[in-house]
């Protein structure tokens, strides 16, 4: 079987923390690498992302959401494996139930790019991934549930998987009546923007399920040339499109950061939607931001941006029945 581009890319994804390092011109002996992390949570960057990482730089803020660094050895209290509880949440393994109207479906446990923050770098894929010969539970328990009126493909990267399996996925879910959106999560068109091909926007749009795509960038310099064309082959296809983000300590813990990425999306189509606080995944503490300094950004944001270019601040938290506002005060 020839693989498109886009696969022959996945498959030459960097695996090797001290390759990239090499690649980006930096020395190993500057950077505390943890080969604990690399083992737990293995890298893996696609190569058009690494070519937006500053050469020589080792705070780059791309960099620093992939790089494994000693920081994530540390056991922080607060934090664990299972940060959200979402193994309590799975009525059918791989189908989370947590809020209602909505269903959210991992299809694969693949990613294109793993991010060092990632609240499911723990999750048991293996237990809880309904592949194609089991998706059939998922599909009777969705058509029993008359609540669920959208149903989330999500990861991994639902986008890793073939077009020939995400079709076939999409036109079961479109015989379940009352089911009326269809939301993709998806990391793949910023990261390997490749992937965003004319047979996505043909079965993201041939059925009677209203299409929503919610894209994930933290930076602005992760929205190059090429991740401009994939997403206007998306808008082209009249599919609404959002972005969530995370503030990440050293990433885009700034208003100016933040300003920009908003600016960069609105530019190419994209609303900002969420922007979350960090969940307490093990491993990530050091890309925590508080509470205090995050509602500083906010007010500064709210100052400086039109009410829809700024995302919502949100935590999320284990059993609540919706993601909770993080409020501000007035300045």
């Amino acid at each position: 079987m020839q693989h498109s581009n886009w696969q022959e890319e996945l498959q030459q994804t960097i695996k090797d923390p001290v390759a990239l390092l090499e690649r980006l011109e930096l020395r190993k002996d500057k950077v505390q690498l943890s080969d604990k992390a690399t083992l737990s949570f293995p890298v893996r960057v696609p190569q058009s992302f690494a070519d937006r990482i500053k050469k020589g730089d080792s705070s780059d803020p791309l960099l620093r959401q992939v790089l494994p660094v000693a920081e994530e050895d540390n056991i922080q209290p607060g934090f664990s494996v299972d940060p959200l509880a979402e193994q309590k949440t799975q009525p059918i393994p791989g189908l989370l139930h947590k809020y209602h109207g909505r269903a959210l479906l991992i299809v694969t446990g693949a990613c294109a790019i793993h991010c060092r923050y990632c609240f499911r770098r723990h999750f048991p894929y293996a237990d809880s991934n309904p592949v194609k010969n089991q998706w059939q539970k998922a599909l009777d328990y969705l058509r029993q549930d008359r609540s669920i009126r959208e149903i989330i493909l999500s990861g991994g990267d639902p986008l890793t998987l073939s077009d020939q399996r995400l079709s076939f996925l999409v036109h079961k879910l479109a015989e379940i009546s009352h089911i009326k959106r269809l939301r993709i999560h998806t990391r793949m068109p910023i990261v390997l923007p490749d992937r965003i091909s004319n047979e996505i926007t043909q079965w993201l749009t041939g059925t009677r399920l209203q299409p929503v795509i919610v894209v994930h960038a933290n930076h602005a310099n992760e929205l190059d040339n090429s991740v401009t064309r994939a997403i206007g082959k998306l808008r082209e296809a009249t599919i609404p499109l959002f972005n969530q983000s995370v503030l990440l300590k050293g990433v885009n813990d700034s208003a100016e950061t933040l300003i920009n990425l908003s600016e960069a999306l609105f530019n190419i189509g994209i609303i900002p939607y969420y922007l979350h606080m960090l969940d307490p995944v093990q491993g990530a503490a050091h890309f925590e931001v508080t509470e205090t300094r995050a509602r500083q950004i906010m007010i500064k944001l709210r100052k400086k941006l039109p009410g829809y270019l700024v995302p919502r601040l949100v935590r999320e938290y284990a059993g609540s029945a919706y993601k909770i506002p993080v409020e501000l005060t007035i300045a």
